[in-house]
């Protein structure tokens, strides 16, 4: 076959037994010769490819780069060249090739033909266009999560199992500015101007939220004042979650702090109020109060007028205990509750308070069963307990249906006071379980069934075992009932 060189056996040989696929084209471009590996390659017969010549084959696209590089090659600027193009399979799909092509020319430097190498790229390729659709897409996605992370009212940050701060957003810039003045080091724990939600106590390190989250712990709603100028500075709300590696271990942390110092001043603002309020509202119930008493011990009163005055009596009553909740809240609200321990038998305690009731269980038809020591001194606030006591067993009544059983139970047991009252009555969504200690709260169950309340003996209850260093835990479930669990240090007297 002329198309071979000289040594044309050799030339066939090569050509067909080579697994790359391989072509002696014509300088107008016809296939002189195609080798079994391109027939394959692009499922055509050996005799149907040499009646097709390079242009017919290559997708339109690709076609003028490779005519270009021939004609470069034909006029001498370059003896050979290369190119990754498309082709056309057969069956109409697209076929990558690794095109290498050389030109041969005679002793006059006339040319003869290219002798062309494809290598099918096309699984290669497709690789290679799926990871740059990929990346476009990661690209996109990591632009427009830049751009929400700096644009969100929120402060966020990121640091690394180490402590050491990764990133930041501008948000979180500003709140720094004022809570580290004179710079700060990059570190989780770095003490500056943090102050604790009464806006005067300094966070002690272990306190940072920074530093509880390089510990692993997760967290909500931890609320804290950055600035050291109580006009400019910010109450933030932080929140805090662990990240992991693909291994499970622990590698750093996600903190959001948001800006609640418009919402903390709105508090202080109603805490005023309702604590100027109360004031105001003691002194004419303390004299009502007193001059009702005067009329109840009056024996001259027709006996419809002494019902009456029983009734005013105690709708006054539960006007003084109302009055004396808000004046408690807003008491825990500017440092805390103060108690004044003295000796106080508890079982004597709660048996008194569970007689004061009694009437309230048997005219609702309920069990109300006690358990507890003939005698249980301990060193506590007596008035402030009785409180604890007369609120968890009065929602225990208020919350149970007729027929139902309150079981009360004191005990004392390695070296602490436990307090339980456990009733079978219309129970708290988990989901309420958080906020159930908080102030003005209501469950959706108390709601439906309109019980009278305000939401505050459950907090009440919390400020005054908490001032005795203890803890107050539920358990319920809805339709079955629940169970509240009060704990202390036993302080012997």
């Amino acid at each position: 076959m002329d198309q071979f060189p000289e040594g044309g056996e050799l030339w066939r040989m090569t050509l067909e037994n080579s697994p790359v696929g391989m072509t002696l084209v014509a300088p107008d471009g016809r296939l002189l010769a195609v080798n079994r590996a391109l027939c394959e390659m692009l499922g055509y017969s050996t005799e149907e490819l040499r009646a097709k010549t390079f242009q017919e084959i290559t997708h339109p696209d690709d076609l003028a780069a490779d005519i270009e590089l021939l004609q470069e090659t034909l006029a001498g600027k370059r003896s050979s060249y290369r190119i990754v193009k498309r082709y056309f399979h057969a069956g109409g799909k697209i076929v990558w090739g690794d095109l290498s092509v050389s030109l041969l020319r005679d002793p006059d430097g006339r040319p003869i033909h290219f002798i062309s190498q494809i290598i099918d790229v096309t699984a290669q390729r497709e690789y290679e266009l799926r990871i740059a659709a990929a990346n476009r897409l990661i690209g996109h996605q990591r632009r427009m999560l830049e751009a929400v992370y700096d644009t969100v009212d929120v402060g966020l940050v990121l640091i690394d199992r180490e402590g050491h701060y990764e990133g930041m957003n501008r948000r979180h810039h500003d709140f720094m500015a004022l809570a580290f003045p004179d710079g700060h080091g990059g570190v989780a724990g770095q003490l500056g101007e943090v102050f604790q939600p009464d806006g005067t106590t300094l966070l002690a390190r272990e306190e940072m939220p920074t530093y509880r989250a390089t510990r692993g712990e997760e967290f909500d709603d931890q609320r804290i004042w950055v600035g050291a100028d109580p006009i400019t500075r910010r109450a933030l709300s932080v929140s805090a979650r662990t990240v992991h590696d693909p291994s499970g271990e622990f590698a750093g942390a996600a903190l959001a702090y948001k800006d609640v110092t418009d919402f903390m001043r709105a508090l202080e603002v109603k805490d005023e109020f309702v604590a100027s309020v109360s004031h105001e509202l003691r002194t004419p119930l303390t004299s009502i109060l007193g001059h009702l008493e005067m009329l109840r011990d009056r024996t001259d009163l027709p006996s419809d007028a002494s019902e009456q005055v029983l009734i005013v009596e105690r709708n006054a009553l539960r006007l003084g205990h109302l009055v004396s909740d808000l004046l408690h809240v807003a008491q825990v609200r500017y440092g805390g509750v103060q108690i004044a321990r003295t000796r106080v038998d508890l079982a004597n305690l709660v048996r008194d308070a569970l007689e004061a009731v009694r009437p309230i269980a048997g005219a609702s038809d309920i069990d109300l069963l006690l358990e507890a020591p003939d005698s249980l001194p301990a060193m506590v606030d007596e008035q402030r307990m009785r409180q604890v006591v007369d609120n968890l067993v009065s929602n225990a009544l208020k919350y149970s249906d007729p027929g139902s059983t309150v079981r009360v139970r004191l005990a004392a047991s390695d070296r602490r006071v436990v307090f339980e009252v456990a009733d079978e009555g219309i129970g708290i969504e988990e989901a309420e379980l958080d906020r159930l200690f908080t102030r003005f709260f209501r469950g959706r169950q108390a709601q439906q069934r309109m019980t009278p309340g305000t939401g505050l003996g459950l907090n009440i209850v919390k400020a005054i075992v908490e001032a005795h260093d203890g803890e107050v835990q539920v358990r319920s479930e809805v339709g079955v009932g629940s169970t509240f669990c009060v704990s202390f240090p036993l302080v012997a007297p």
